[in-house]
């Protein structure tokens, strides 16, 4: 297992040499800082917690949370480990070139927030007829039996569209650019531009 955060550039695309177009999705991915390094006995499960981006502002417990791995992260995520034993230290940096080109990894980022939408939108469910004499159009319609006398959790309906935690699997890597710390990778990475991204391998 192996992870870094990053910040989504924006989108672009590439040319293979027959020509053939493909999407791609620009992350600066690290350097990231390990700041701790969580295990069975102190924590409950094996964990790495690393650090991304420069605080301006650092709030003091985090600062010395952050003091023994001589880092000023404005983010911090972990990811788990299968064994107690890993290779990286608390103050280790992990750069862009722990990937490879060929390789699939899953991201993870919260998505574009769409506000408040209703049924057809957010659930794609069809309208109601527009002729004789239907005043149907984009109403959820029934949304529960007469019995029970509630309706059960879970119904789809209107609602905040969204502004969710969503991960993306399977996208393969393109290009690395360890010079520039850039991960170039095939089609869509949920979130606006600048948005925080977890890329996991």
């Amino acid at each position: 297992m192996k992870a870094l955060l990053a910040k989504k550039v924006g989108m672009t695309q590439i040319f293979d040499e027959s020509g053939v177009m493909t999407p791609v999705t620009v992350l600066e991915a690290g350097p990231c800082v390990v700041t701790q390094l969580k295990s069975e006995e102190r924590d409950g499960y094996r964990a790495v917690q690393i650090g991304f981006g420069d605080a301006k502002h650092q709030p003091k417990p985090q600062a010395g949370h952050l003091k023994s791995a001589k880092a000023n992260s404005r983010h911090m995520a972990e990811y788990r480990i299968d064994s107690e034993e890993t290779e990286f230290a608390v103050g280790d940096e992990i750069k862009v070139d722990i990937f490879e080109a060929g390789e699939t990894v899953a991201v993870s980022a919260v998505s574009k927030g769409k506000g408040f939408a209703g049924t057809i939108k957010r659930h794609n469910f069809k309208r109601g007829p527009k002729t004789h004499g239907s005043h149907n159009y984009r109403a959820p319609g029934s949304i529960g039996a007469g019995y029970p006398q509630h309706v059960f959790k879970g119904q789809k309906m209107a609602g905040q569209m969204g502004n969710e935690q969503v991960t993306v699997k399977n996208l393969k890597i393109m290009e690395v650019d360890a010079a520039n710390n850039l991960l170039v990778v095939r089609g869509a990475v949920p979130g606006p531009k600048k948005s925080l991204v977890m890329v996991k391998g």
